[in-house]
């Protein structure tokens, strides 16, 4: 039973590594695959696939968000329950710009320099995830929270 006047809902946010969270959310900002989409209690069911991103969990008493960056995954969105299962999740705060900056100086020289395609797509997609954290250090997606 769908409880209708619901406050929280549970949240899960779980990598190859480990679970990173699990507990009741006032709302969850996920990146989507197909744009940023909110979470609220009694969410219409949906999984998606998702971008690398920052999510926002809004926890009961918190003033700010807490950031997450994710490398990619899926989302599964129940009235109830969201689980966001990440290929890679790590604490924006926990990210230091100078470290990828020259991550994104070596990927760049390394796509430059290959020619396979197999090693040109997968650098290439190591180089966007690094941009996309760099652009999560920067505050970029966040400047609204």
């Amino acid at each position: 039973m769908i409880d209708s006047n619901a406050q929280t809902f549970n949240f899960e946010l779980v990598s190859p590594e480990r679970k990173l969270m699990s507990g009741p959310v006032k709302m969850a900002v996920i990146p989507g695959e197909e744009g940023d989409f909110g979470v609220l209690p009694n969410h219409s069911a949906l999984v998606s696939p998702i971008r690398p991103g920052v999510i926002l969990v809004f926890s009961e008493g918190d003033e700010k968000p807490q950031r997450i960056f994710i490398g990619g995954g899926f989302a599964d969105v129940t009235p109830t329950h969201t689980t966001v299962l990440a290929e890679e999740a790590v604490n924006v705060n926990d990210l230091n710009r100078a470290d990828l900056e020259a991550t994104i100086r070596n990927l760049t020289e390394d796509l430059g320099m290959t020619s396979d395609e197999a090693e040109k797509v997968h650098a290439g997609r190591r180089l966007a995830t690094a941009k996309a954290k760099l652009e999560a250090v920067m505050g970029q997606h966040s400047a609204q929270y």
